[in-house]
């Protein structure tokens, strides 16, 4: 296995179980290395620290293992089986009202650059890194054995995340045309030719279930609706209406198609394709429950004072619109934009609209996206829920 060796000092993450190594810490690569490689990583004394996969760019070396081990059959279907164990444990593996959640969340289940989402017998593999895209086949197969009969398909899709290799998206075993998945006893299609991300936002599951109970007779705002997630589980806790917004045609297709599986011919939902800053601008104050879930306004840190900007802006004109003893449900999905950022970005929102409010609850991403506590970085969706008077 060749080899990478960092500049002297420059091991002190590695020795704190930190899983990315960054080009800057990087004293000399062995001649023949290539993106999507497993190497080993010593320090500046020679001293073993790390096994990873090599990558041009920021991110150098994202470690798959801190033992001086082989990454085999055997490695993989390890990694996968603990993270098996820890949705068996969470009850979502075999649970019979929900057959869609995360299998495997990059570092957080210590396989950097792989994501794995579920869908009732359908496997969707996503690829954040070179050396895991090299790997998929094996990964795959491995995947298969792991989740014996509770999957029969893997399906992969990375020609977003690494769009600059150009992957080709498919079957890698197996092969469905059933896109029907199902949470917390209600049905949904599920996007994975075409879709965002895996096809649909299995993070927001607790947060729906959560919305579901504050949305009996009130009159419901989703924007940025996407598939419509949040939309039918108001329809379920009794909305007395349910109004989906999103600029994205496809995703107002997939939003009816999805309350029609659940709600069939039912009056009180309606959807438009519309700008999300622009349907505010004109709606009037007619709602009193809204859900805004963004997609990442900042996707690096140089964008992140545009972003909070962004995050002001959006709160603060619904904040405006929201009837007096309505509740909001807001978001944000952007990494670098930590708890303390996005919560001043809603007082100064709040500030600037004039409405007294009071914070509900505080909301994360779930139990199937855990966060490793060397990696702290992992910590990506905050959301907050917000009493407006």
């Amino acid at each position: 296995m060749k080899q990478i060796q960092l500049k002297r000092a420059k091991d002190e993450s590695l020795r704190r179980f930190h899983p990315w190594v960054f080009s800057g810490a990087i004293q000399r690569i062995d001649k023949g290395i290539a993106e999507g490689d497993v190497v080993r990583v010593v320090n500046a004394e020679g001293e073993f620290m790390a096994i990873g996969h090599y990558q041009n760019g920021s991110i150098a070396v994202r470690v798959l293992t801190f033992s001086d081990e082989s990454i085999d059959d055997s490695f993989w279907a390890s990694r996968l089986q603990s993270a098996l164990e820890l949705r068996k444990a969470l009850g979502l593996a075999d649970a019979a009202d929900t057959n869609a959640y995360r299998l495997v969340h990059g570092e957080g289940d210590s396989l950097p650059g792989l994501i794995v989402d579920i869908y009732d017998k359908t496997a969707v593999m996503q690829a954040h890194s070179i050396g895991m895209h090299v790997s998929r086949q094996r990964i795959a197969e491995q995947l298969m054995r792991v989740m014996d009969n509770r999957i029969a398909h893997v399906y992969y899709k990375s020609e977003t995340t690494l769009p600059f290799m150009e992957p080709e998206n498919g079957f890698l075993c197996g092969g469905s045309d059933s896109n029907i998945a199902m949470e917390n006893g209600l049905k949904f299609g599920v996007d994975w030719l075409k879709g965002q991300k895996t096809g649909f936002f299995v993070d927001q599951r607790e947060n729906r279930s959560l919305l579901e109970h504050y949305a009996h007779g009130r009159k419901v705002l989703n924007m940025f609706c996407y598939t419509g997630g949040f939309s039918f589980y108001a329809m379920r806790g009794g909305a007395e209406l349910v109004h989906s917004v999103d600029s994205s045609a496809k995703a107002i297709e997939l939003t009816n198609r999805n309350v029609e599986l659940n709600f069939p011919a039912d009056s009180r939902h309606q959807a438009y394709c519309e700008d999300a800053f622009k349907f505010l601008e004109q709606a009037g104050n007619n709602y009193d429950l809204v859900i805004l879930d963004p997609p990442a306004f900042a996707k690096h840190r140089g964008a992140l004072r545009n972003a909070l900007k962004g995050y002001i802006r959006l709160n603060q004109k619904a904040l405006q619109k929201i009837q007096a003893g309505g509740i909001l449900f807001t978001f944000s999905c952007s990494q670098v934009v930590n708890k303390e950022q996005f919560q001043n970005a809603l007082f100064t929102a709040a500030a600037l609209a004039r409405r007294k409010v009071r914070i509900l609850h505080q909301l994360h991403q779930p139990a199937d996206h855990p966060i490793n506590i060397y990696h702290p970085e992992g910590e990506y969706l905050k959301g907050l829920v917000l009493y407006v008077e």
